[in-house]
């Protein structure tokens, strides 16, 4: 198969995989904050969160039992009743009903990113990894931004029920659409030796700081994800702006860091690009405390931190995502990347939960300086984990 048409079908499969995270982390905070839910009770429906961090426990399932395109499609009907949910209930009570709602939608959410993953790391070749993660970081924006910004188009004319119904036929349009992707074959001897193939791949002595260095590289910008758009609504923005400034521009901003970021990892190795674009994306959270920090810069000071940190958020991704790929064994991939991106999510889990009352107490400038530091001490556990991938020899005279 060509690498454009494999381009092609990982273009559909991450805007699927995009949009039931755009609603998660754009419509969704937007929707409660206006409903008037505190930033604590935002913070702390992250609690949700921890199925993308425990779906390592299901995702044997995955590799052994089904083809991967149904497990795709399943969750996205799932998806689709969870929101219809949501369309229902009422936000003001917070009762049992939303917050299942929000669960089963995280849940289905976790189900199809370990499907998606482990489909797309069987369909790449060795040496692809560069194209294929500015293709996925490309293609999951558009699906964040068919949910975030499209979708936050709405209220005004049909109101948040008739907003979560629209994203709910969406979902189920993506169920469908799954099966225009083509088979990717797992072999028989792959899915009937799981656990094995694990403990040997994760006992290697290289493992721990490895790991150590997943959970904390991107943990600056998963602790401040949460509060970004709370912090537009307080700052009196209206959903409109939101939609075409932080979320369309935004990703804009996005897909030109994650093209430039493949760039850079195809030119200069993995190792070397987590190291530089992880550093930039790291500083770029500091635009937004200054923006927090001095109103007078007014609403084109809030676009200029928004657009910063899209973008740089787009150039570590790449760099972040090829490694991830780089590490996995494709006939275990499923079970693999499930791993690896689960303790990725564990942290900013963790660090998301308390994070509407940290901002609550600290406000939003120190706040979002204190994201900034966080993620510096993955960077003493990069040298062990650009060990792994062995790849300093190509680019040494890079």
């Amino acid at each position: 198969m060509s690498l454009r048409r494999k381009l092609a079908i990982i273009a559909l499969v991450y805007v699927i995989e995009g949009f039931p995270m755009g609603i998660w982390l754009d419509l969704l905070p937007v929707y409660l904050r206006r409903q008037e839910i505190s930033l604590a009770a935002i913070g702390f429906i992250n609690v949700f969160s921890f199925a993308w961090a425990l779906k390592f426990f299901w995702s044997p399932l995955v590799d052994r039992f089904g083809e991967r395109r149904s497990w795709i499609a399943a969750a996205n009907a799932a998806m689709a009743l969870a929101l219809l949910g949501v369309a229902a209930a009422d936000p003001a009570a917070a009762g049992w009903l939303l917050w299942s709602c929000i669960g089963l939608y995280c849940f289905a959410s976790a189900t199809q990113d370990v499907a998606i993953d482990a489909y797309s790391i069987g369909l790449a070749d060795r040496g692809e990894e560069g194209p294929f993660n500015s293709m996925k970081a490309t293609a999951y924006r558009v699906g964040m931004l068919a949910a975030g910004s499209g979708l936050l188009l709405l209220p005004r004319w049909v109101g948040w029920p008739g907003t979560f119904t629209a994203a709910a036929l969406l979902a189920a349009m993506f169920a469908l659409s799954t099966f225009a992707a083509p088979s990717v074959p797992v072999p028989e001897e792959s899915r009937a030796a799981t656990v094995a193939p694990l403990r040997r791949w994760i006992s290697q002595t290289k493992a721990l700081p490895v790991f150590v260095f997943v959970l904390l590289y991107r943990v600056g910008d998963r602790a401040m994800g949460p509060m970004v758009k709370p912090f537009w609504v307080d700052r009196g923005f209206s959903d409109e702006e939101i939609a075409l400034v932080s979320n369309s521009l935004g990703i804009g901003a996005t897909v030109v860091g994650a093209i430039i970021g493949g760039i850079a990892v195809a030119r200069i190795g993995i190792g070397r690009s987590l190291w530089w674009l992880g550093a930039v994306a790291l500083a770029s959270n500091l635009g937004y405390a200054a923006a927090a920090a001095f109103p007078e810069v007014g609403r084109f000071g809030v676009y200029a931190a928004s657009i910063v940190e899209s973008f740089t958020s787009g150039l570590a991704g790449a760099a972040f995502l090829s490694y991830l790929m780089r590490i996995c064994e494709k006939e275990h991939a499923a079970v693999q990347y499930a791993l690896l991106t689960g303790v990725y999510a564990l942290s900013g889990s963790i660090v998301a939960m308390p994070s509407g009352w940290l901002t609550e107490q600290l406000g939003y400038a120190s706040y979002f300086a204190l994201t900034a530091a966080m993620a510096l001490p993955a960077f003493a556990f990069l040298p062990q984990a650009r060990a792994w991938i062995g790849e300093e020899r190509l680019y040494r005279n890079a």
